[in-house]
C-alpha cells in the first residue's frame, strides 16, 4: 500500500502537495489519485480533514470540464435516492452488486480493530425508483475508472 500524500490547504485556497514540496493544481491532485496514491488534504489553519469535499470538487471540475453532455436522468435518480447523496446512490448500487470496496482509510483502520457487524439486506427500492432496475442501467452504464 502506498503513503498517504498530504495536501495542505490554505486560506489562500492554494493547495500544497508535502511530499512534491510544491504547489498543485486540483487537475494534478486527480492525476495523483488516478496514479493509485492515497491522499489527505488538510484545511492548514483549522487542521480540519476536508479531503471528500476537495474529491467532491474535483468531481464537480471534472464534469464541468467533460465534452459529453451532463446525464440529467443519472441526477434525478441520485437525489431520489434514499439518501439523496452520490455516495449513498453508489454504495447501494454496491451493495446490489456484491461489491465490496474500502470506502475509507479511518472506516479500514476501524474494520481492522473491531469485529465485523451482521451484514443488512438493503431492499432494491431503497435507491432506485420502481421504474429503473439493474438490466436498464446496464444497458445505459458508465464504467468508473
Amino acid at each position: 500500500m502506498k503513503e498517504v500524500r498530504i495536501i495542505k490547504r490554505y486560506q489562500n485556497r492554494k493547495l500544497y502537495d508535502t511530499f512534491q514540496s510544491c504547489y498543485v493544481t486540483l487537475e494534478e491532485i486527480s492525476q495523483i489519485i488516478r496514479e493509485g496514491n492515497e491522499i489527505q488534504v488538510i484545511d492548514n489553519k483549522t487542521k480540519n480533514d476536508i479531503t471528500y469535499m476537495t474529491q467532491l470538487q474535483l468531481l464537480a471540475d471534472q464534469e464541468r470540464k467533460s465534452l459529453k453532455p451532463g446525464d440529467t436522468e443519472l441526477l434525478k435518480r441520485v437525489i431520489r435516492a434514499e439518501e439523496g447523496t452520490l455516495t449513498g446512490y453508489i454504495r447501494g448500487l454496491e451493495a446490489q452488486l456484491n461489491l465490496n470496496f474500502p470506502t475509507s482509510i479511518v472506516e479500514n483502520n476501524t474494520e481492522k480493530t473491531e469485529e465485523k457487524a451482521e451484514e443488512t439486506t438493503i431492499p432494491s427500492g431503497a435507491f432506485m425508483n420502481s421504474t429503473t432496475s439493474l438490466n436498464s442501467l446496464e444497458s445505459n452504464s458508465t464504467t468508473l475508472n
